[in-house]
């Protein structure tokens, strides 16, 4: 999606505390350890000159890191006219809980900066990253050891190689330069999987919620992702591999909204022919079998699954008692306020939240990291002795029965995992296990409201866990 700056409701830093304080009932963890956990650790705010048209801007950015628990610290760049210091820190607020629930060793951090990308050309998108990325270096927030980005709203692989050639220029001997920043191009140290895996955890995380018959059975419909309806709000990178992963599972889109309208179709939409339309056209609008219908709007529609997938706070008091779904799924961060919460709880909505759901872009970037530290691809060392081994399976099964394999159960039997097929492999069985740890911290502790007050339970056990371990408490 384009930038939304409509006016946000609250603060959303505060929204983030009030979600921890709700959760730090529920954790026999010192007072103090949970201050230093709740609070953000490091905020750099910067401005810098570039050249925009013909003419110098000073151009306002941020790096905040809340958590040095676990080092290097995590968390992607977001380019929006929107961004402020309040939005970064509770961003970065969320990745440290959202590394935690998914087991990834990093602490959170998040960066913005203040530009709308619609309104710059490459050429100055480039000196605008660059620039930053030498602003970073300078006070020593970036590095493969120390603080690692990653995309975001308006950000994408093009940014994360300008970032990453940035470091290595400054740091030309460092063997890990690599490792500096997730969500590169494959062939400049990105992984297989990386741009579609924050759209794949939330399909993985869906289908999980939606396997529980127990859990089903109080929600009114059959298990199984297969015949639900589907409203996504955002077309953009996380929406749209959202809608395809449903899409292939057999789920029924019937509504999608972007920042210039949506789009409704009660018989459904194929989300790979609306993306080569707004490729074509330059918008989802008009879309052929659909009616364009108001954007928030979209966000009332009926169905089983709502999927927000844009930026925060587009739920909140004024929609709430509006929302006509089941399961509400927090692709993005944030997109659903305390105070809307509240309603929605009351009604019997089931919230999927977003520091479980969107962790799936965070996993695979660690293992990108992991893969740039290593400096050998996934697959490369077994994926050759896979395949032998299952062409000396079909030979002894052939010498056992005295029938010849057919070429499909060769190929299926002889396939040795390449890189894509271990990270979609990884990432799937993060976000099953994820899903039921918080599930069963829901069930499992008496007075816990929601799922969201398990998942930061859980996560900030484990988060405390650290600190025990280093023998800061008990």
């Amino acid at each position: 999606m384009a930038d939304i700056t409509e006016k946000r409701e609250g603060e959303f830093f505060k929204d983030v505390l009030k979600y921890f304080d709700r959760a730090a009932k529920f954790v026999d963890v010192p007072s103090g350890i949970l201050d230093q956990i709740k609070y953000v650790n490091s905020v750099y705010r910067m401005r810098f000159p570039v050249k925009i048209q013909g003419k110098y801007e000073v151009i306002e950015a941020y790096r905040a890191e809340h958590s040095h628990h676990k080092l290097p610290t995590k968390g992607g760049i977001r380019f929006s006219s929107a961004v402020n210091q309040d939005e970064v820190m509770a961003l970065a607020a969320l990745m440290t809980y959202k590394c935690a629930i998914v087991d990834v060793p990093f602490g959170g951090a998040k960066g913005g900066i203040k530009v709308s990308p619609r309104k710059l050309s490459a050429e100055e998108m480039e000196r605008i990253t660059r620039r930053y990325t030498a602003e970073l270096i300078k006070k020593n927030f970036i590095g493969p050891g120390i603080d690692v980005p990653a995309p975001d709203y308006g950000s994408g692989e093009r940014e994360m190689a300008w970032i990453v050639d940035t470091y290595a220029a400054f740091f030309p001997n460092e063997l890990n330069a690599m490792g500096c920043v997730t969500g590169k191009p494959v062939s400049q140290g990105g992984i297989r999987g990386r741009k579609e895996a924050t759209g794949l955890g939330v399909f993985y995380g869906i289908r999980e919620a939606l396997s529980v018959k127990e859990d089903c059975d109080k929600w009114g419909i059959e298990p199984g992702i297969a015949g639900k309806t589907f409203v996504i709000q955002g077309f953009g990178n996380v929406g749209f591999h959202s809608a395809k992963f449903v899409h292939e599972g057999g789920g029924k889109i019937i509504a999608i909204s972007e920042w210039d309208g949506a789009i409704h179709n009660p018989n459904g939409i194929d989300p790979l022919a609306l993306e080569a339309h707004r490729n074509k056209t330059g918008s989802i609008l008009n879309f052929p079998g659909s009616e364009n219908v108001d954007k928030y709007g979209a966000l009332e529609i009926a169905c089983d699954v709502l999927i927000p997938a844009a930026l925060e706070n587009q739920i909140n008091k004024e929609n709430a008692d509006r929302i006509k779904c089941k399961i509400i799924a927090e692709a993005a961060n944030g997109p659903v306020t305390p105070e809307a919460e509240e309603v929605l709880n009351a009604k019997g909505v089931y919230i999927i939240p977003d520091i479980y759901l969107n962790a799936g872009g965070v996993t695979v970037s660690y293992f990108e990291w992991v893969k740039n530290l290593s400096h050998v691809r996934f697959g490369r060392l077994g994926k050759r002795w896979d395949e032998t081994a299952g062409r000396n399976t079909i030979h002894v099964l052939e010498e056992m029965t005295g029938r010849a394999a057919t070429d499909k159960q060769r190929s299926i039997i002889e396939r040795g995992a390449d890189e894509l097929d271990l990270v979609y492999s990884g990432l799937e069985e993060t976000m099953i296990n994820a899903y039921h740890n918080i599930r069963n911290e829901y069930h499992g502790t008496p007075g816990i409201p929601d799922l969201r007050t398990a998942a930061f339970v859980n996560a900030i056990k484990k988060i405390a866990q650290s600190y025990s371990t280093l023998g800061v408490w008990p």
